[in-house]
């Protein structure tokens, strides 16, 4: 027997074979590491038996289930590319990435099977699996019975590719980020250790599995690790809670953008909730309130502040938790084998305290983007990354996410960036969520509008959330008008669409917005 680098699953079930790897709680399904590599070997074996080769993609479109994982580790195993698909995607969104990626073979989730089936025939995709939770006779589950699990391994280095992530284009056309097996390594060497992922490690996985957030903070992580990963099919507030405070699962790790954090601490079970078992809570994927982070902090629960990409593994910059107090706010300092600076719109490094567009490069940095050398070459400067996020450097080293570079507006001649004026309306207790967006003005050149949605019994007028910004900002970043909505609009991430706010207010001529 030989079990190579890269395949993690055939490791784990030679060294620690009856330890669980997976816990399905949607589908009741527990996964030790023996059985998990051999569903994949299984699923490696039929893939080849139907002609996929070295270098052929397979997508998968499904809420989270352990066949996620089940088909990484068999793409590993044969040199195949998994393809994840957003299921909220609309189909002319879908049909645009399977017509980029050609797949050879789409697996799919029961729920899914009218578009899938669309799908399959519109873009010309050679087969198919159906998963069927419910039925242990399912397509996908026969075809895993009746193969012998034998495959031929082709000869894999870490340039390879092991997945391509389509980003969510809200500024046009998806592009796919390249994932290779030398950026999975070293995404998990850079998350590892800051966050102390180790076998005993149990992560509860909210973040869907086919963005890079539930993928790889810190679902592949813990699997290298030999850990355990508890699923479920998407996020809901009352039951992340519910699990997290359940003696039994032990869950010692936690992982989301800052929406999930803010639904889970305005839900009337989170002050009842026993958090003593959360070693580890991340937070990264935008910028997040002050008032998110210390309401956690409150509660006891250590919160690491990071920042990634797709196109970074996604690990980039990480707050070590004995400074999450002390730099409440912060991303960090640059993980281990990366590089990172702020430059000038014409790319000159600026000094620290100053505000300039982040650049990233390093090991875990994307080769580029799928079938697209233009948006390749776009995207990088001399080798390093322009991530299009505004930051700067403190004076001890610490990186500030200061706003997304585009989102970013100038009124009165000052920057004024968003997150900025969001962590003052998040001091308000009647405000649920909060944007700003800056808009055109005939005096100003841009000023901001406050979009707000208020806790469900409380209440606040456009008078006092003015007055209180008035109060806590410099005149220029105060925001000119408030508009009053039930819920942000939001991507399958939590971020929120700023796009779609923009569209609503002044139409859908209006400049895209990140």
């Amino acid at each position: 027997m030989s079990v190579k680098h890269y395949d993690w699953s055939a490791y784990h079930a030679y060294v620690r074979p009856n330890k669980i790897a997976i816990r399905d709680l949607s589908s009741n399904q527990d996964l030790t590491y023996k059985s998990l590599d051999e569903r994949a070997c299984k699923l490696a074996g039929w893939l080849q038996s139907i002609g996929v080769e070295k270098g052929d993609r397979i997508a998968i479109l499904s809420q989270n289930c352990a066949e996620f994982f089940e088909l990484e580790f068999a793409c590993a195993k044969i040199g195949a590319i998994e393809l994840p698909l957003n299921w909220r995607l609309t189909k002319p969104e879908l049909e645009y990435i399977l017509n980029d990626s050609s797949p050879k073979v789409l697996i799919y989730d029961q729920s899914f099977r009218e578009i899938s089936s669309e799908l399959i025939k519109d873009c010309n995709v050679l087969d198919f699996l159906e998963i069927d939770k419910e039925d242990s006779n399912s397509h996908y589950e026969v075809t895993l019975k009746e193969s012998d699990g034998e495959y031929d391994s082709p000869e894999i280095n870490q340039e390879d590719l092991i997945m391509i992530m389509y980003t969510s284009g809200t500024t046009g056309h998806p592009k796919g980020a390249m994932i290779n097996h030398q950026m999975q390594l070293y995404n998990v060497i850079n998350l590892a250790s800051p966050a102390f992922v180790a076998t005993d490690t149990v992560q509860l996985v909210v973040l869907p599995l086919f963005h890079t957030g539930g993928m790889n903070c810190y679902a592949n992580p813990v699997l290298h690790a030999g850990g355990e990963l508890i699923l479920i099919r998407e996020f809901d507030p009352g039951l992340a809670l519910s699990i997290l405070g359940n003696a039994e699962y032990k869950v010692s790790h936690f992982f989301a953008v800052p929406a999930p954090y803010q639904f889970m601490m305005n839900h009337p079970d989170f002050e009842k909730t026993d958090l003593s078992n959360l070693r580890i809570a991340g937070i990264g994927g935008a910028p997040c309130a002050e008032a998110i982070l210390k309401t956690w902090s409150d509660r006891g629960v250590s919160m690491i502040q990071g920042w990634g990409m797709t196109e970074t593994s996604p690990g980039g910059i990480g707050l070590p938790a004995e400074d999450a107090e002390r730099k409440l706010g912060s991303a960090g300092k640059p993980l281990l084998h990366t590089e990172v600076k702020v430059v000038d719109d014409d790319g000159k490094e600026l000094p620290w305290g100053e505000v300039g567009e982040l650049y990233i490069k390093g090991p875990n940095i994307t080769p580029g983007y799928w079938n697209n050398p233009e948006a390749t070459k776009d995207s990088f400067d001399d080798g390093w990354l322009k991530t299009g996020d505004a930051a700067r450097f403190d004076e001890e080293g610490f990186i500030y996410i200061v706003d997304r570079w585009k989102d970013m507006y100038i009124s009165g001649g000052e920057n004024v960036y968003p997150a900025e004026v969001e962590n003052v309306l998040y001091q308000l207790p009647q405000i649920a969520e909060a944007a700003i967006l800056g808009v055109p003005d005939d005096r100003w050149g841009e000023t901001g509008v406050a979009f707000i949605s208020i806790k469900p019994g409380e209440a606040i007028d456009e008078k006092e959330i003015i007055q209180h910004c008035i109060n806590n900002l410099a005149k220029f970043k105060v925001p000119s008008s408030v508009q009053f909505i039930e819920a942000l609009p939001r991507n399958a991430t939590g971020k929120v669409l700023k796009r779609n706010l923009r569209e609503d207010l002044i139409g859908s001529d209006a400049p895209a917005i990140s």
